[in-house]
């Protein structure tokens, strides 16, 4: 079974079009939405989908803990984190291409995909963009073998997620990277060129991709040199 986790933080505009697609899935999953004290109607529309929400009796500090807040009810033997801006077209053809790669690959542990931003909202800057992130999670996942990935989608088995210990509840950002890093030093993790999860590109359109880019930059350089973050907080994206 796949259970499929979802944080969420004032999610009301887009959060129904993301749970209405994952309810057209007909292999075994759970849907876990784990929310952090949402002031709109987050919770209420999460609740004609799954009875399965989680409201926080206080905020978390970082997504990483909603996200491992989740994992500790989660059941199924693949874990799946998505955000709630996350489309799957069609969801039983993506989760039977990604459940095959597991089952011909007995070291894989984790798995990511293509992104793209929706047709809808899609810039020509978010194709390039997101065209050389894919292109760099291929090369580090499939060649490098070191792991990365977005924490737009992530699947990994829930045996591996808990022997790495989950997501590093302490980081503000950089969090999903060190995780696929993580679980690439006790097997191996694959970026497949032929899945595809859409988003609404959303921070990226209200920060601007240079600044969005410059945060990254530090982030990444001061995570990979000191083993933490510059952010101290990740404003909600809108």
């Amino acid at each position: 079974m796949i259970s499929i986790i979802i944080p969420t933080y004032n999610e009301e505009k887009y959060l129904e079009k993301t749970l209405s697609q994952i309810k057209k899935l007909t292999l075994p999953y759970e849907l876990i939405v784990t929310d952090d004290k949402s002031v709109d109607k987050t919770i209420e529309i999460a609740e004609k989908f799954t009875d399965k929400v989680l409201s926080a009796n206080t905020k978390h500090p970082t997504i990483a803990a909603n996200r491992n807040a989740g994992a500790e009810v989660a059941t199924g033997d693949f874990f799946v984190f998505i955000d709630g801006d996350s489309y799957i077209r069609d969801p039983d053809i993506f989760f039977n291409e990604a459940l095959k790669r597991f089952s011909e690959n007995k070291k894989l542990v984790a798995l990511t995909s293509n992104l793209r931003a929706l047709p809808e909202v899609e810039t020509l800057t978010d194709k390039f963009m997101f065209e050389i992130f894919n292109w760099v999670h291929r090369f580090k996942n499939n060649i490098l073998h070191t792991g990365e990935a977005i924490g737009k989608f992530q699947m990994m088995k829930s045996e591996s997620f808990k022997k790495v210990g989950g997501f590093r509840g302490d980081l503000v950002t950089r969090e999903d990277g060190d995780m696929f890093y993580r679980l690439s030093r006790i097997g191996q993790t694959y970026c497949d060129p032929k899945l595809t999860v859409y988003h609404t590109a959303r921070r990226a359109h209200a920060v601007g991709w240079i600044k969005l880019l410059w945060i990254w930059f530090m982030n990444t350089f001061w995570f990979a040199f000191f083993g933490s973050v510059i952010t101290k907080e990740w404003k909600p994206k809108r």
